[in-house]
């Protein structure tokens, strides 16, 4: 989604002869196509082939350690956006947002809440919540 959004903004601000909506929407379809694309290519190619390869030390132990280095990665990323919103650009946290972050925690995790109606449901009220009077 990141990358989706660097791809709308970049097309948005250069759209050339294209209205700057258009060329902002192609600018993330051609991103996201850029982006996964290669990645599945390479599982349908590789998928078959897997099995065979786990008999393999060698290959098993770096593939752990490239797991290991995307859990890192991904964790990295939690924590960067996990700063980014709970806190405000002067380095106060954000009452609205901790609340929400701390509901929509409780429900999933005791409730059982479905992860899409959360995330709907939140970017409905960030969205009320910065609404101009």
């Amino acid at each position: 989604m990141v990358l989706q959004f660097v791809g709308f903004i970049a097309a948005w601000n250069q759209p050339g002869v294209l209205s700057p909506f258009l060329a902002g929407t192609l600018g993330a379809l051609l991103t996201t196509w850029a982006t996964f694309v290669p990645c599945f290519i390479w599982i349908f190619l590789g998928a078959p082939h897997i099995e065979q390869l786990r008999g393999n030390r060698k290959l098993t132990a770096a593939l752990s350690t490239v797991t290991a280095a995307v859990v890192g990665v991904v964790l990295n990323l939690a924590v960067w956006f996990a700063l980014h919103v709970l806190f405000k650009t002067d380095g106060s946290a954000d009452p609205f947002v901790i609340a929400l972050t701390v509901l929509a925690s409780i429900g999933m995790l005791r409730w059982k809440w479905n992860v899409v109606p959360v995330v709907i449901g939140s970017g409905i009220a960030g969205f009320l919540y910065r609404l101009p009077s």
